[in-house]
């Protein structure tokens, strides 16, 4: 098995519990939330792979929707900060703190919130298996690259549109994608029966 970067393991806990994480926090939780759910999907057979339950996503298709998810996000943080400031505006308010994003994410889903058309996947058969863990590894590569150019002050004046949340500054798109793969995890390990 293989991933694009090295990680240092620490305890997760140690980030998530003080709610504003730093951008290098930020780096290292989106590796190994991503690096977990890799070698969870990697672990599945062939038929864990594609099986669906009660109407949910196939774990193929969880894959196929944690990448088309990255992947503009990613093509976004290629722009320079003057640029996406010119087309999404400037925060009016402070970021929000992770466990409020995430409070914020879970009531949606609560309350009916769904996946927008552009980030529901297709039906994924196992040949698409390692195509898409390699698509996601480089994607989550080339995310935390960018982030870098960015500085703090960044991170809580630049806004995007997220199609669930609405305008979100880059801090909380980034809180969103570290706790969308986790969630995306938790839920596929209860379909499959793993808790």
């Amino acid at each position: 098995m293989f991933l694009t970067c090295i990680v240092i393991r620490k305890n997760k806990s140690e980030y998530l519990t003080h709610g504003r994480m730093k951008q290098n926090e930020i780096i290292l939780q989106l590796n190994q939330n991503h690096s977990s759910y890799i070698d969870f999907i990697y672990g599945l057979n062939d038929m864990q792979f594609v099986q669906t339950q009660q109407g949910k996503w196939s774990a193929g298709q969880q894959l196929e929707h944690i990448y088309l998810s990255i992947k503009p996000l990613t093509r976004a943080l290629l722009l320079p900060s003057f640029l996406l400031r010119l087309l999404f505006g400037k925060a009016n308010r402070p970021s929000r703190k992770y466990e409020v994003l995430v409070e914020k994410y879970t009531n949606k889903l609560a309350d009916g919130g769904r996946a927008s058309k552009k980030y529901i996947p297709s039906v994924v058969s196992n040949n698409k298996k390692e195509e898409l863990i390699k698509k996601l590894q480089h994607t989550i590569y080339k995310l935390t690259s960018h982030i870098r150019h960015f500085n703090e002050e960044d991170l809580d004046i630049l806004i995007l549109p997220h199609p669930l949340l609405g305008r979100l500054t880059l801090r909380e798109m980034l809180y969103f994608t570290v706790y969308h793969v986790k969630h995306h995890e938790e839920g596929l390990k209860k379909n499959l029966g793993y808790r």
